[in-house]
């Protein structure tokens, strides 16, 4: 298995790509922004994507998104083929994409939202750290990405406040934690997506009332 820099020799694998994160979003009944092959195609070019290989055949992929003048970058679009799931490969793609943000733009906050628990888990330890949006970049591109997912609509009626994705963010300034102690605890993320899906449902009661 190779876990590389995606480039222009990649092409071919953008449309396969696309497909794979449609079908996973659509088989966990999840909300997620949809992508091009004309968009995945430009993150190789730019050299902000990591890809994954079993030779010729496509296992991974994970690309990188510059966001308020390079001051935030996220790690996006994180998937795997479902002939290579739970063998750690998410993980493993997740690092080399956060270690490859952290060279390519040192000075960056590296954020994601995510609604997938296992997500989180690796987020954590690679040191992020659950946030509201508003710590999150205010570059409305980055927002208008999420029309495309069935959420949207939680997002706008909560004035961006909420949503059932949950914010991260790495921020290079602060003290990295040891490694030993940056393990996830599962019941308290699974705790937060609670409270999240709580506050969300009691914005839409208090809608309906007013």
């Amino acid at each position: 298995m190779k876990i590389v820099i995606a480039n222009q020799s990649h092409s071919n694998y953008a449309e396969v790509i696309c497909d794979t994160i449609e079908e996973s979003a659509r088989v966990r009944g999840t909300g997620i922004a949809r992508r091009t092959p004309e968009y995945i195609l430009t993150k190789m070019q730019n050299g902000n994507a990591i890809i994954a290989l079993d030779g010729k055949k496509f296992a991974g992929f994970c690309y990188i998104e510059v966001w308020s003048h390079e001051k935030f970058v996220a790690n996006s679009g994180l998937i795997v083929h479902p002939d290579y799931r739970n063998r750690g490969l998410a993980k493993d793609i997740k690092k080399a994409v956060f270690e490859h943000s952290r060279k390519k733009y040192p000075n960056a906050k590296i954020f994601g939202i995510t609604t997938g628990l296992a997500v989180m888990k690796i987020n954590y330890e690679l040191g992020y750290q659950p946030v509201t949006f508003s710590e999150l970049t205010d570059d409305e591109s980055f927002w208008k990405g999420c029309q495309t997912c069935k959420n949207y609509d939680i997002l706008t009626r909560t004035e961006r406040k909420m949503c059932l994705c949950t914010g991260m963010l790495y921020d290079p300034l602060k003290k990295e934690k040891p490694k030993e102690k940056s393990k996830l605890n599962e019941k308290a993320f699974t705790r937060l997506k609670s409270i999240k899906k709580t506050l969300f449902y009691k914005n839409i009661k208090e809608k309906q009332k007013s």
